[in-house]
């Protein structure tokens, strides 16, 4: 190597000095060049090799990696969103209150008989999913088959007007959110539109606020997914209560059921037509207080059991599902099946009916 370095500098001694400046010259520029490209932000670069492909990898002999986070989906509707707590309210709908508004922002909508065999809705509400117009109504009184519902959701906000003198007790004590005009008074409005009681509605997003702790929406048995084998084509089916009556009509346009109630079309003020893309007739054992709560003398309120089990029937996308339910304590979630299975509703609002057996 020596012997090499010293036979290049005899050369570049017995070259001309025109030859060794030029050379000189050339090595300054270079040298320049190279600087100018390795500071960052240069106007040009050199450009870089890319990297060889890795070879792949053998395929793993163990179980394969779990799969990615799935989107994230309600459990009271299956229907992309985050959870948001909870709001319970208790909705009149006897003829005088009607139409009703909010009706269908609610995820869950349960029809419930109450005295003299009329019906009362409890609709359930996620944070997320309020009505546009921030108003919920007419709000009417609580009633014992509320409680062992709501108590599948956790400790929630309920939101009614009041109730039987010897059932506010039992509320006091009950795991809710007792949210009433005595408790909050700014969240409620009473409007022209109808009479007394029959004008009471309710700001949602002032309850939320007035009661903040109220539990997420969680899971209460619903399952959501693609229809199963089987069913009977159903265009319109009827379940029936004392003095009530609920028509449910398949709109395959809409991809829901729409509502008529004791034979008129359920209207609703802020948003058309009642209607949801699942609809759940609950068969349950009807009878009266256990409590011997009376809404009249000697006359027992009405109570729907929603704890133990019964036929139910299922319409989604057109067919009718006779399956069953059954729900094992009151802090449980509500099973339905249908050939043995797990039923699947579809995404959307949910109605359940509460229909005596």
């Amino acid at each position: 190597m020596m012997r090499i370095l010293e036979q290049a500098l005899g050369r570049w001694r017995s070259a001309p000095l025109r030859t060794r400046v030029l050379a000189l010259v050339a090595a300054g520029l270079a040298v320049a060049i190279a600087v100018v490209l390795a500071i960052p932000g240069g106007h040009s670069r050199a450009p870089v090799a890319s990297a060889p492909a890795p070879s792949p990898s053998p395929s793993p002999t163990g179980p394969s990696p779990s799969p990615s986070p799935t989107e994230t989906v309600s459990p009271l509707t299956g229907l992309p969103g985050e959870a948001g707590r909870i709001l319970a309210v208790k909705i009149d709908n006897i003829v005088n209150a009607r139409p009703q508004t909010g009706v269908n922002s609610a995820d869950v909508v349960y029809a419930i008989e109450v005295e003299g065999g009329l019906s009362r809705f409890l609709a359930i509400y996620d944070a997320n999913h309020l009505p546009q117009g921030d108003a919920i109504g007419p709000v009417r009184s609580a009633r014992e088959s509320d409680l062992p519902i709501l108590e599948q959701y956790g400790k929630v906000d309920f939101v009614y007007s009041g109730a039987l003198t010897k059932f506010l007790p039992v509320l006091a004590g009950a795991n809710v959110f007792n949210c009433t005009p005595q408790q909050d008074g700014s969240s409620f409005f009473r409007t022209r539109s109808n009479i007394a009681p029959f004008n009471q509605y309710v700001r949602p997003s002032g309850t939320l606020r007035h009661f903040p702790d109220s539990a997420p929406a969680k899971d209460i048995g619903f399952r959501f997914g693609a229809a199963p084998d089987g069913g009977v084509p159903t265009g319109s089916l009827t379940a029936k209560m004392p003095a009530a009556s609920f028509t449910f009509t398949w709109d395959a346009a809409q991809g829901k059921y729409l509502v008529t109630m004791d034979g008129k079309p359920a209207a609703t003020r802020d948003a058309g037509q009642m209607g949801a893309p699942t609809i759940v007739v609950q068969k349950v054992a009807e009878t009266t207080s256990p409590r011997g709560f009376m809404d009249s003398p000697g006359v027992l309120s009405p109570y729907a059991p929603t704890v133990g089990s019964g036929d139910a029937v299922v319409l989604r996308d057109g067919k009718a599902y006779q399956g069953t339910w059954s729900r094992a304590s009151a802090d449980a979630g509500t099973t339905f099946t249908y050939a043995g299975q797990p039923m699947n509703f579809h995404p959307g609002q949910v109605w359940v009916v509460l229909e005596p057996a």
